[in-house]
């Protein structure tokens, strides 16, 4: 007997949200799990910045040291409000201001570039 590979897939996902829903610290274990792969992601996305870092290292130097800081700072408050993103989001001042602190910390990384590319 041959079972449609999406109901096979749909019934592996419930089987899955089952053992989490009623297993004696199922959640937990999601919980570990969902972690475990943030953590992986959070280390993919390092090595890939290291690597670009030094790929382009010769053009990050020839920005001069104003656009070079100002493209630093630019990423460390970028960082910096990803990560506080859920403290950000609870009222609407702090979804206000972490809109227009990406916004601007995406406009000062792309206008540099952009400037850097005309000359």
């Amino acid at each position: 007997m041959s079972v449609n590979s999406t109901v096979r897939n749909i019934l592996i996902i419930v089987v899955i949200a089952a053992i989490v829903a009623f297993a004696p610290g199922g959640g937990t274990s999601a919980g570990v799990v969902r972690q475990a792969v943030s953590l992986g992601f959070l280390a993919a996305i390092a090595w890939l910045a290291s690597i670009m870092y030094r790929q382009h290292r010769g053009a990050i130097y020839a920005l001069g040291e104003r656009r070079r800081a100002a493209v630093y700072a630019a990423a460390a408050v970028l960082t910096i409000t990803l990560t506080a993103t859920n403290r950000l989001w609870t009222n609407s001042l702090g979804g206000v201001l972490w809109l227009v602190l990406v916004g601007g910390s995406v406009y000062i990384v792309f206008a540099i570039v952009y400037a850097a590319r005309r000359e």
